[in-house]
């Protein structure tokens, strides 16, 4: 046999490239391709990725590394709630990060196919039976694509589009002299409050939150101006 250096090196892999080795149970010699180990790195979790864990969706006979519940087929703009295995595939526990995350977005993904997904809102994660290795996952859905096929892996990643992390403000113009100003500004929330008047010189007053999306803004003196909300 030829030394090894001797061989011109292939610095285009593809797929179906090859690879001699020994199986682990027989030790003969078997060609293993490059998409072969590709999917075997995937699958078993092999290469370690922040914050993104790896499970397979099962409807019976769960075990390490499973999820289960939502039925084969399931829209996955549909799944409110799964029961997860503590370990993923590659055998890390993941109960400590899980917990951190409850409250956060999180994208169920498709291995190898990104456009089946889901995106959610992780509502709680809380022990199923002490014994039995698995914990009740509840989601809220914002978005997704797709369906969910039973033996397939997916990858349960941090999720934050740029859309959310941007934290939203509002600008009301008071064009007349009042008292006391309306302002409907539809940031969902309980906003922070500046309020100028014409010449730009900042007044105070008293604000009543009447709902995440109005406040009312009143005032000792009349006069018109800018509201300022973020």
């Amino acid at each position: 046999m030829a030394r090894i250096s001797s061989y011109p090196l292939d610095i285009t892999i593809q797929d179906t490239d090859a690879w001699v080795g020994s199986d682990s149970v027989s030790r003969s010699t078997k060609q293993y391709t490059a998409l072969a180990v590709a999917n075997y790195l995937n699958i078993k979790g092999k290469i370690s990725i922040s914050a993104q864990m790896v499970f397979r969706s099962v409807s019976s006979n769960p075990g390490a590394g499973d999820f289960f519940g939502p039925v084969d087929g399931s829209a996955m703009t549909a799944i409110t709630t799964m029961q997860l295995s503590k370990t993923d595939v590659s055998s890390q526990n993941v109960v400590g990060f899980m917990d951190y995350l409850v409250g956060s977005n999180i994208l169920i993904s498709e291995q190898s196919k990104i456009s089946i997904f889901g995106h959610f809102l992780i509502d709680s994660y809380t022990i199923n039976n002490p014994d039995d290795g698995f914990y009740t996952l509840n989601l809220t859905s914002i978005g997704g694509n797709g369906n969910l096929t039973e033996l397939l892996y997916y990858n349960f990643a941090i999720f934050t589009p740029s859309a959310l992390v941007t934290d939203k403000s509002f600008v009301f113009t008071q064009g007349t002299t009042s008292t006391s100003w309306e302002v409907v500004h539809n940031l969902n929330k309980f906003p922070s409050i500046t309020v100028v008047d014409t010449a730009n010189t900042v007044v105070f007053g008293e604000y009543i939150y009447n709902s995440l999306n109005k406040v009312t803004l009143n005032f000792k003196n009349a006069f018109a101006g800018k509201a300022y909300l973020n």
